[in-house]
This record gives C-alpha cells, structure tokens and sequence, in this order.
C-alpha cells in the first residue's frame, strides 16, 4: 500500500509537470521554437530624386561642334550658364576647348575647361600636367566606362573651401572647379 501510494504521487507529479510545460509553452511566445539566428527585419531605402537645376541654362546654338555639344546642359543642380572658347589648352596642343559654367541661381557656380586632343596619350599627358598644376591629389581612380579603362581622374582639394577634378576620358581632358563638398558627385554625374 505505501508502495502504490508512491506511485500515484509520483505520476502526479509527473503530471503536475507536464501540465506546468504545457501551460508555459501556451503562454510564453517562443517558447516551442529552438533558438536559431533571428530573421533580418527587411530594409527600406528611400531615394530622393536626383536634383535638378532650379534655373533655365543658356539657348545652345544649331552651329556646335560635336565637342560641345556633348557637354551637358545639366549637371545635378546646376544649369548651363555660359559656354565659350578656351584657349589655353589650345596652347597646350588640344583640338577644340570650352570653358562651360554651371551655376545653380545661388552664390555657387562649378566652372569646366574641356579640351579635346588628337590621340588617348596627348590627352593623357594634358591630364597630368593639368592635375600637377591643380596640386596634390586627396582622391585618384580610374575612369571606366563599362569595364574599359579609359582615363584617370584626380580630386584635388583648393582655396576657400573649393576642390579641383581633373580627368581624362579617352581623348577629352575636363576640369571642374568648385564647392569641394560638391565636386566628386559632379564629376560622377558629367556624362563625359
């Protein structure tokens, strides 16, 4: 008799925990499930539309060569405001150049000397005698277009809170010049 009085509180017992499991798996969340890696909550990125002039760039003319009329009359924020002839890199052997300003109706403007040389290695050589004469590079890479390397670029950092980039895409050398926070987006979105 004391045996099977034993045995009933044992299997009560058993039951009691049993019942005790059950209650917490029914109420404690996550309890039934192993402790694994936790899933990533999905990322939203929201992306602003890319900026737009708020002013109206400068008529361009039906005689352009086609040189000029590769250079933008956008870039980002700011608006073609004036396009004329550039003679020092004619001094320096370039077939064609431009002196292309963009202003955005605010205190800033980004000015473009664009020059165009006969062959890839002339032009390479205007490149580095322009990024030498600009200074000493913060920031230098390739330009590629696809996969193809076609030229290099320099940002070099300038008075007043302005930036030069200098770079060379196959026979066009550009240089920009302009608010240094600026310049590297500006140099990334010039289609050339």
């Amino acid at each position: 008799m004391y045996r099977r009085r034993r045995l009933v509180v044992l299997l009560g017992l058993l039951v009691l925990v049993l019942a005790v499991v059950l209650a917490a798996g029914l109420v404690w969340p996550g309890f039934w499930r192993a402790e694994g890696t936790p899933q990533p909550v999905p990322t939203v990125t929201v992306t602003a539309p890319a900026p737009t002039p708020t002013v109206k760039a400068i008529e361009r003319t039906r005689d352009e060569t086609d040189f000029q009329q590769a250079l933008p009359s956008a870039v980002l924020r700011y608006a073609l405001g004036e396009l004329e002839e550039a003679e020092e890199p004619k001094e320096q052997g370039a077939l064609e150049a431009w002196t292309a300003r963009y202003a955005d109706g605010g205190p800033d403007e980004v000015e473009v000397v664009a020059g165009q040389w006969a062959t890839d290695d002339e032009a390479a050589t205007a490149a580095a005698a322009w990024t030498k004469a600009a200074g000493e590079p913060e920031h230098e890479g390739d330009v590629k277009v696809g996969s193809t390397v076609v030229g290099r670029y320099a940002i070099v950092p300038a008075k007043a809170g302005t930036a030069v980039v200098v770079w060379q895409n196959g026979t066009a050398v550009l240089q920009a010049t302009g608010p240094a926070d600026l310049m590297e987006d500006f140099y990334a979105a010039f289609p050339l």
